[in-house]
């Protein structure tokens, strides 16, 4: 197992890297949510700040761009999704009680391989860690 040099997460510490992926359904009409901006971010440095690691819109099949995903190679740390759910729903046409939804989750050695689903109507939202 050997640590890739110059990713877009490396940093001191380590050669464990893990992939992440990301599934958005609207549970509305039980397709996939289609252009839905999502937002990665990773928390860092003493001042604890949050660090835009990749933007990206959800594909016809409702995922993030596997490929811009693919190239981060994720290290253990804290990471943050933010979905842009008030402008998705504006954009069918309806209201939103939340203007956006952040999933907040933490990436450890153990992990190789995190999914992070997303199911998501004007006025609820679920996420749990997928496999």
């Amino acid at each position: 197992r050997h640590s890739h040099p110059s990713n877009v997460a490396s940093r001191k510490g380590g050669g464990h890297r893990a992939s992440l992926s990301v599934h958005a359904l609207n549970v509305l009409t039980g397709l996939p949510a289609t252009g839905l901006a999502v937002h990665l971010s990773q928390l860092r440095g003493s001042n604890q700040a949050w660090m835009e690691l990749m933007t990206s819109a959800t594909s016809t099949d409702g995922r993030a761009d596997k490929s811009q995903l693919a190239s981060l190679q994720l290290e253990s740390g804290t990471y943050k999704l933010r979905f842009a759910t008030g402008e998705y729903w504006q954009q069918q046409g309806l209201s939103s009680f939340f203007p956006y939804v952040e999933v907040v989750f933490t990436i450890t050695r153990a992990e190789r391989k995190v999914h992070v689903p997303l199911l998501l109507s004007p006025y609820s939202y679920t996420t749990y860690r997928g496999s």
